[in-house]
């Protein structure tokens, strides 16, 4: 069952007021012009001429045009003052004082004003000026209404209170909440940034494909679509991980990819069944060169999104300055867990464990993988400080190349902080032939029922066996480095349209 959806509500009487008043602008000529050019920016104005006393500003006579959304308005007579909103963001904020008189305007346009709305779009052009009480503001001279806005804006003292509507408008948040302005300009930031280090560390930017004939690249449970021309089964990809290594093949040895990818799991704090993650790939590199290169692209990001490498997430410090932790599987449980080492390697210890924590291991895990289900279970969480753990088992690493000193694990690296996994790196298996055998032992789990379990590439087991060289790979979820850049209990608070269930839905 399904209730009606609030887009198709009736309108509330400040709506149909609002219609009614764009209904007599449209029957007066043009409803929304397209001719008004801003050449200025609030921001920009105030960060250069706010720090001028009032006398030598006035004394430049300096002449502006600015557009935005009216936030305030204040009529007091013959003049009033409102507050225009435009995209400006850094240290000059978004908002600029416009001073609007009578006298400057005309008795049409000014009566005009007086029945403007807030949340509309205006244009205006004047000078600039300080009032008595210092505050930078526009002297206007020409204002235009450039677009009708028909629904109010939240309260303007509090905004939007309900944390699923700013999700779900995020729009209205974008213009009522400058902390969300500004998350989202860390964001693009931080993005951009790594981008240009990648760059300029000689890694070459490519894109692959969104629709995979066999999904691939990692454990999870891929969205199905099928392509009526081709009348075949297609998967939204899980990683871009085969499809990068099939270029590294070919001989591009070093690229990346800042990559939308989907998995058709849960959704909560951490988890959003489309996110970003950038994969990069470098041939001649182990894990150890990619930790330490993934030191550095975060640190990187760090300080051109906030200025620092030392950060506060939920009110604690994380320090990115500092070489990360790096510690295996076996120690983690010793240094984070309470166990001995003798404990740590016993199957029986660490099932037993496992069962008073509520997991029932299942009754085929060996040794390696009981350490790091007991990991997950009680390690995870307390890794606040960044910490490379490393030496991953090899039943739980399809993709990574076995040690050579022992090989129940693999040369593989997950990154955490906060609690929350970052990066997943490791040396790349290379080798065709043990490829394919993982493959099949894939396979075979997911004809036992594991809907995670990979599929069988055959066309990436042909591209092995052309070559490729030893090869290091690694992906960085971007979504939660930006949730700890920016103080962000959610995925959805970094995330502009994050998925949600449908409006209206029972």
């Amino acid at each position: 069952m399904t209730t009606e959806s609030s887009t198709s509500a009736p309108d509330t009487p400040l709506i149909t007021e609002r219609r009614a008043k764009l209904a007599a602008i449209r029957a007066e000529g043009i409803a929304f012009p397209n001719d008004f050019k801003p050449h200025h920016h609030a921001g920009d104005l105030v960060r250069q001429y706010d720090p001028l006393p009032a006398a030598e500003l006035e004394a430049l006579g300096v002449k502006v045009s600015v557009a935005g959304r009216m936030m305030l308005k204040r009529v007091m007579g013959k003049a009033a003052f409102c507050t225009l909103q435009d995209g400006s963001m850094g240290p000059g904020g978004s908002r600029i004082q416009l001073f609007v008189t009578k006298d400057g305007l005309g008795d049409d346009v000014y009566e005009a004003f007086k029945h403007w709305d807030l949340g509309d779009i205006i244009g205006c052009e004047g000078t600039l000026f300080k009032t008595r009480t210092g505050e930078l503001s526009v002297r206007a001279s020409t204002l235009r209404l450039l677009t009708k806005s028909l629904r109010p804006l939240p309260d303007k003292f509090h905004g939007m209170a309900d944390q699923e509507q700013k999700y779900r408008q995020r729009y209205v948040d974008l213009i009522t909440d400058e902390a969300a302005r500004a998350r989202f300009a860390a964001r693009s930031k931080a993005i951009s940034s790594i981008r240009q280090f990648m760059v300029e560390h000689h890694f070459m930017e490519v894109e692959t494909p969104m629709l995979h004939p066999i999904p691939g690249g990692a454990n999870a449970k891929p969205f199905v679509t099928h392509h009526n021309a081709l009348d075949q089964q297609m998967f939204l990809r899980i990683a871009p991980e085969l499809y990068l290594k099939r270029l590294v093949v070919g001989g591009f040895e070093r690229v990346f990819e800042i990559n939308r990818s989907f998995r058709n799991e849960g959704i909560s704090v951490r988890h959003n069944p489309e996110f970003t993650m950038m994969e990069f790939y470098a041939a001649y590199w182990n894990h150890h060169d990619l930790m330490d290169f993934t030191e550095q692209v975060l640190r990187h990001a760090a300080r051109q999104a906030t200025g620092s490498a030392i950060v506060s997430y939920a009110g604690r410090e994380v320090d990115l300055e500092q070489p990360f932790a790096r510690l295996k599987v076996r120690d983690a449980l010793v240094v984070h867990a309470g166990l001995s080492e003798a404990e740590a390697a016993d199957a029986g210890v660490l099932r037993a464990q496992l069962k008073t924590l509520g997991h029932e291991a299942p009754a085929h895990w060996k040794l390696p993988e009981l350490q790091f289900g007991l990991f997950e279970a009680a390690v995870e969480e307390k890794l606040w400080q960044p910490t490379f753990i490393i030496d991953y088992p090899v039943e739980v690493s399809p993709l990574a190349r076995a040690s050579d000193t022992d090989p129940t694990v693999t040369e593989r690296f997950e990154l955490f902080i906060t609690g929350r996994e970052y990066a997943n790196g490791f040396s790349e298996l290379n080798d065709a032939e043990d490829q394919a055998a993982r493959f099949l032992a894939q396979a075979a789990n997911k004809e036992a029922g594991d809907e995670e379990a990979m599929y069988y590439d055959a066309d990436f087991i042909r591209a092995l066996e052309y070559g490729m060289p030893p090869t290091g790979g690694c992906g960085i979820g971007l979504d939660r480095l930006i949730m700890l850049l920016t103080d962000s209990p959610s995925i959805r608070d970094v995330i502009l349209f994050p998925s949600l269930r449908k409006e209206g839905g029972a």
